[in-house]
């Protein structure tokens, strides 16, 4: 069926007559004629039946009618989402973050953007910066943010933030008694051997500070690898071992001398954090109003 013919016809039968239906469709009488009688020619029944004055539909023209009232109405509704996606009252923005991120950082970013644009639905996807790369790359989230070391093949990183990393051990450890003064990586690695508690592999704050120690010739083992910051401080908490994570993630327990954050003198651990979309996929709507908010 011609959906050209048949937007003819709807405006024949919503107007009565070819005359009003041509004035509609700014074109003239003799061409609402000749393509209505190419939809019947195509379906094989006659749909009009012409009379001095007007039109009568047919019972199958009537039948059609119906049809194409409910046709147009769609794409009416379509043309007008589409309007209002483009002035982002609704939508959805899919958005997956590195832990860091997404427990310190994300929720007052998404509690702006959704004050800005309250129609638009959001969903959040957590895990390490692998994971959150490749669910971006399989299109499962339209923006990562991740932090440490953005190297995916395939993705368009931009910095947005800076963020540091700090040493930490609980209030009871030997080291917290001289918190202030500063000591050496390698003092660190030495006194502390085995008992430092990481994140699993493919974690951004793993990756930076292994390659940090290991620019200095030094290599740790962790003693405990456990999947979540607040495991890790937990664990550091109540004294086994020390560990290493964002200020962010660490300021209220060290206000509430919880923890202690070491001075490690000669160890910068700042990292970058990164806005993420995937090489060759236009981010438009909300995704890219998240990406300019941020």
């Amino acid at each position: 069926m011609n959906l050209h013919h048949l937007g003819v016809f709807h405006a024949v039968a919503g107007t009565g007559n070819f005359t009003a239906a041509a004035e509609r469709l700014m074109t003239g009488q003799p061409v609402v004629s000749r393509q209505v009688a190419a939809l019947e020619k195509a379906l094989g029944v006659v749909l009009v039946e012409r009379l001095p004055r007007g039109v009568k539909l047919t019972e199958a023209g009537a039948l059609l009618a119906g049809y194409a009232q409910r046709i147009f109405a769609m794409e009416e509704e379509a043309a007008r989402a589409l309007a209002e996606l483009q002035g982002l009252k609704r939508g959805r923005l899919r958005v997956g973050a590195s832990l860091t991120i997404g427990s310190y950082l994300l929720p007052g970013l998404l509690a702006k953007f959704g004050k800005r644009y309250p129609g638009i639905e959001m969903s959040v996807e957590i895990a390490n910066t692998q994971e959150v790369e490749q669910r971006l790359m399989a299109g499962r989230v339209d923006v990562g943010m991740t932090e440490g070391f953005a190297e995916g093949a395939g993705l368009l990183s931009r910095v947005f933030a800076m963020d540091e990393l700090v040493v930490i051990v609980g209030k009871a450890h030997p080291l917290a008694a001289r918190a202030k003064a500063a000591i050496t990586a390698k003092r660190l690695c030495d006194d502390v051997g085995d008992r430092f508690i990481f994140r699993e592999e493919g974690s951004g704050t793993r990756e930076v500070v292994e390659r940090a120690l290991a620019a200095k010739g030094l290599r740790v083992r962790p003693g405990m690898v456990l999947g979540s910051t607040e495991a890790i401080k937990g664990a550091v908490a109540a004294g086994l071992g020390v560990g290493v994570l964002s200020r962010l993630a660490v300021e209220r327990q060290v206000k509430a001398r919880e923890l202690v954050v070491l001075n490690i003198g000669d160890l910068e651990l700042k990292r970058a954090l990164y806005v993420q979309t995937a090489a060759g996929r236009i981010v438009g709507g909300a995704g890219g109003a998240f990406l300019r908010m941020v």
